[in-house]
């Protein structure tokens, strides 16, 4: 009897748990957003025919976007409202993005997750809580992981100075901040520069365990007259050792970052013309950006030899990025992009790196392009772009492309703005390689189509985004 009691408590216990648990979610304070770019590509130099992105090897999206593989973002976000509600409140939320794109260079209606080579990605790169304007004062704070980036060159997806896309928290009073962001990777197939991951066999069952990069970050504006606004940026790079029974034995490594970001509005008959000009240089293992990619803590190249560090190691980035809206009818938007980077060893070719492969050590890119819109009418605008890229690695030739693009567009919202979106483009890319970039195939194309002096691109795109 005691036991069918007992037995009877238990039961009504876990019932009464479960039924507190349940939640029914009732708010109101749901905001939802969403970007990406969705459509087909088609390359007749290709057999097979299907499209691939023209510009060199190394430089991901510099020298036009247009060509870029499909992507959709969702992003929720919540709001919460602070007790004392004014219009001076704190505004408050949660938000998180759902990354889906494709791989292989498929289609992304044509793949699922158990599609051949993994077809679909699916990711969480931003899920965090941030408090703006706190009781309406001028400090604000987040935690989580973001997308933390600011200005960037669309028309070649180039975040060009402050991307610190990571991990971590940070403060703001005002227009000073300060953020930490901790990034990492489970590099066991040996993709980066700086290993994270590595055996420990201190307790002698081998597991894996990683170390951890510490980045700190300090940014100041400062509003210069009206029209004006400078930036200053400062970081510290810290990579613990990894060096006392463990395997592979690794070393602590540090670096830092300066820079400095002049934003200004430019008066023009149509609003929103602007013009930035940026200035970074990073040293240590902070001298990342490459393919593409701005993230400092990206280590480029190969450590010293001897040290195993990246004592010496730099890189220098220079941008000018403007847009002019001139009237109605015409906008145009042009950008340059130099950056020089060396690993830490001593070698201008190749180096070797932690994990024993033959890399290049130095780098050299730079692209100058423009986009120009024309507003044919309301809903129907004819983008044209001509980019020229030179990559060069380590002591090898110039690598070449001119990059030629139009775009007929229909804009169905009927703005005219190089903002407006959806776009759905018909593209059609031409490029021109010199001989060095052609013979060893420096581009998704020639990977494809072998040794051409031409490279050819068509297809109808849309991109959106909502915010």
């Amino acid at each position: 009897m005691k036991a069918a009691v007992t037995v009877l408590l238990i039961v009504t216990l876990f019932s009464g748990r479960a039924l507190f648990a349940q939640i029914i979610i009732a708010n109101k304070n749901f905001t939802f957003g969403t970007t990406g770019r969705l459509g087909a590509g088609y390359s007749p130099g290709i057999v097979g025919h299907t499209g691939r992105q023209l510009n060199l090897l190394g430089q991901g999206s510099l020298g036009s976007r247009l060509e870029q593989g499909d992507y959709i973002d969702l992003l929720p976000a919540f709001n919460f409202m602070p007790v004392h509600a004014n219009k001076d409140s704190t505004a408050i939320q949660f938000q998180a993005r759902l990354a889906f794109y494709s791989t292989n260079g498929t289609f992304l209606g044509n793949v699922n997750s158990g599609s051949v080579n993994g077809g679909l990605t699916v990711a969480l790169p931003e899920a965090f809580v941030e408090a703006r304007n706190i009781m309406g004062s001028k400090w604000s704070a987040w935690a989580g992981a973001r997308y933390m980036r600011y200005d960037d060159i669309h028309i070649a997806d180039y975040f060009y100075f402050d991307d610190h896309s990571a991990e971590g928290f940070g403060v703001k009073y005002n227009k000073t901040s300060f953020t930490m962001i901790f990034p990492s990777a489970i590099d066991t197939s040996k993709n980066y520069a700086t290993p994270y991951s590595y055996v420990n066999i201190i307790s002698g069952g081998g597991g894996i365990a990683y170390r951890q990069r510490v980045v700190m970050i300090g940014e100041q504006s400062f509003n210069i007259a009206d029209r004006h606004t400078l930036k200053l940026l400062g970081e510290y790079h810290q990579l613990e050792e990894a060096a006392k029974n463990v395997t592979p034995q690794y070393k602590a490594d540090k670096g830092f970052v300066i820079g400095a970001k002049l934003s200004s509005i430019v008066k023009t008959k149509m609003p929103g013309s602007f013009n930035q000009f940026a200035v970074r240089y990073g040293t240590g293992i902070a001298n990342g950006g490459d393919n593409g990619n701005t993230q400092t803590y990206n280590t480029y190249g190969a450590p010293d030899f001897v040290t195993k560090t990246y004592n010496g190691a730099y890189s220098l980035a220079i941008v000018e990025h403007a847009l002019f809206n001139f009237n109605r009818h015409f906008t145009t938007n042009p950008y340059i992009v130099f950056t020089k980077s060396k690993g830490g060893g001593d070698s201008l070719n190749k180096s070797t790196d932690l994990y024993g492969r033959s890399i290049f050590n130095r780098k050299m890119d730079f692209v100058i392009g423009t986009r120009n819109i024309f507003y044919v009418t309301d809903w129907f605008h004819l983008l044209g772009e001509i980019h020229y890229a030179i990559r060069k690695d380590g002591q090898n030739p110039d690598a070449t492309m001119w990059k030629f693009i139009l775009a007929p567009t229909i804009v169905p919202t009927a703005e005219r703005s190089p903002w407006a979106r959806p776009h759905i483009r018909l593209i059609c890319s031409f490029a021109k390689y010199n001989k060095f970039a052609s013979n060893n195939l420096y581009s998704a194309y020639l990977q494809q189509s072998g040794v051409k002096s031409w490279g050819i691109y068509f297809g109808v795109r849309s991109e959106w985004w909502i915010f």
